[in-house]
């Protein structure tokens, strides 16, 4: 959804300017988070590949602790580059840093809940 919501003006402002990607885009998601085509259309494949994992635990797992990594890996180079040069090809802004530290924490936390597992014969047996 925030891959779609990118490109709706209104939701996001100064569509108009918004750019393939770098730090010159000055579109704003909800007025908070800097965004570009480049940056919604990363948002749009890594939502696509999180519903196309989902339907199976072990997959699910795996999407959220590698999303969380990737999550983690983008905070600290949001942290670490400089916004206005070329490195900022994204285009990240401090909003965007934050919002990618508390997606890692989730999704690698989420990533690590126990597994729910079928009940066996001696459950069954337990309960009546």
């Amino acid at each position: 959804m925030v891959g779609i919501a990118g490109f709706i003006p209104g939701v996001t402002t100064n569509v108009g300017s918004m750019q393939l990607g770098g730090h010159h885009s000055e579109a704003m998601l909800l007025g908070i988070f800097q965004v570009s085509v480049l940056h919604n259309i990363v948002h749009l494949l890594f939502g696509i590949a999180g519903i196309a994992l989902s339907r199976r635990p072990n997959p699910a797992r795996t999407y959220l602790l590698i999303g969380g990594i990737v999550y983690a890996v983008l905070w600290i180079y949001g942290l670490v580059i400089d916004k206005d040069s070329m490195a900022n090809f994204v285009p990240l802004n401090t909003a965007d840093d934050w919002l990618h530290f508390g997606l890692a924490l989730t999704m690698v936390g989420l990533s690590f809940l126990p597994r729910r597992t079928e009940p066996t014969a001696a459950d069954a047996a337990h309960r009546a």
